[in-house]
């Protein structure tokens, strides 16, 4: 019991860095003419709207309680790409917003806690805003991986001339294998990239990896 009550407030930021995610895919779509996610009551902070009750309530659950660790997803935002006003590159946007809003949490509250009060130093707040840098840029550089179906597979079906339109249907058609591939094998390699962006942003002499 006493290990679900600590773990409460890491779930949060968790839960909410993720909310923010997909509610920015879903502002920058609105922005760009599609008001789907608008229509279906998805650009909210409310985080019962963004529920995923294996990615946001289990899955969770069972990293903290197996691994040590807490991960978690919500549910994607829904857009139309035909709404949007730009069909060639408006894809890839609407992509790259969920990232940003997490470099930007990142950095917000980073650069508070450079400058955080001492005060503050001996209570439990720099400790969760530094869970708070770090949790936001693991999902910024997690997602902009070019692997389906996270965020920078759009970058590649944008980018890849039309051309090579058989090549992106395989992509597509081994993104799951492809993802499995980059989840055990690739991700833990970059986690240095994580370490070193947490140091600029926060000055931390002492990185997590």
């Amino acid at each position: 019991m006493e290990q679900i009550i600590l773990a409460i407030p890491y779930i949060l930021i968790i839960l909410f860095s993720v909310v923010i995610h997909e509610v920015s895919h879903g502002l920058a779509a609105n922005a760009m003419g599609d008001d789907t996610a608008k229509i279906q009551g998805r650009l909210t902070l409310n985080p019962i709207s963004h529920l995923d009750f294996f990615g946001s309530l289990l899955l969770p659950a069972l990293t903290f309680f197996l691994g040590g660790f807490i991960f978690g997803y919500a549910k994607p935002v829904p857009y139309n790409p035909r709404n949007l006003n730009d069909r060639k590159y408006g894809p890839a946007k609407v992509a790259l917003a969920g990232p940003l809003s997490n470099f930007t949490i990142a950095i917000l509250f980073g650069l508070a806690l450079r400058f955080i009060p001492g005060v503050l130093a001996g209570t439990a707040i720099p400790q969760l805003f530094i869970f708070i840098v770090w949790i936001n840029i693991i999902l910024a550089i997690f997602n902009l991986m070019p692997v389906p179906p996270l965020d920078g597979h759009w970058l590649v079906l944008t980018l890849v001339p039309d051309r090579f339109r058989q090549f992106k249907q395989m992509y597509l058609q081994y993104g799951l294998v492809l993802f499995f591939v980059f989840l055990f094998f690739v991700f833990p390699l970059i986690l240095p990239l994580v370490n070193l962006i947490f140091k600029v942003i926060t000055g931390a002499k002492v990185g997590l990896f």
